[in-house]
């Protein structure tokens, strides 16, 4: 992404995202690319469940539909075929440019930290103008805990049990969103620290939370 950050750079107030259902609504994407892939197989996959389980890595949904020998390669497959399929359909969650923004504007360092194939999701950030400091893909739950701590994330915003338990996992304030698969009461159940009603609400807790750690 443009004005990529290292990880090796000075410690900096830092905020990490989810980015499937956090930043980005994958579903018409992801979907067009589970038809695409039924297409091209022969093989029967029901979209609309498929993208109502986004969070969890896409070998866990192919197992619903491919043996298992079968789903290296309908993987590969998936990841080949969904920039044609799945980039230009997918909007930007509400609140999310003017969420990466208020981290910036406090002075702080946003970065991306995902289940997602990282290519693929670079593609989607880049289509849509949102540019985070970093991008760090294939990680799920708590070893999304590995690039928080390398990072030192204070904060980690996401929609899923999982990012829950990354951002704990990392000792990094789990700020939750339930625009996802997960509940407002399941979020909280999992040990989320904070529950926001979406995105449009970070900005004014975020820049409340930099004055109490501040003070």
């Amino acid at each position: 992404m443009g004005g990529m950050t290292s990880a090796s750079a000075p410690a900096r107030f830092t905020v990490g995202f989810d980015l499937d259902m956090t930043l980005i609504d994958s579903r018409p994407g992801i979907k067009a690319a589970y038809q695409a892939l039924s297409s091209e197989t022969g093989t029967f996959i029901d979209a609309d469940r498929a993208i109502s389980r986004l969070g969890p890595p896409l070998d866990e949904e192919l197992a619903y539909w491919f043996p298992q020998a079968e789903i290296p390669a309908m993987a590969d497959r998936f990841r080949e075929i969904y920039p044609t399929h799945a980039i230009a359909p997918t909007p930007a969650m509400p609140g999310a440019r003017e969420a990466i923004e208020a981290v910036r504007e406090l002075g702080g360092r946003a970065i991306v930290v995902t289940a997602k194939y990282e290519p693929n999701a670079r593609l989607h950030l880049e289509h849509l103008g949102i540019r985070p400091d970093a991008v760090v893909g294939w990680l799920w739950a708590e070893a999304k805990a590995e690039a928080l701590r390398e990072y030192g994330a204070q904060v980690y915003v996401g929609d899923h049990v999982g990012d829950v338990r990354g951002a704990r996992s990392a000792g990094a304030l789990s700020v939750a969103v339930p625009t996802g698969p997960c509940p407002e009461p399941q979020l909280r159940e999992a040990g989320a620290d904070v529950v926001l009603p979406d995105l449009t609400a970070l900005p004014e807790w975020l820049a409340a939370y930099v004055r109490t750690q501040e003070g």
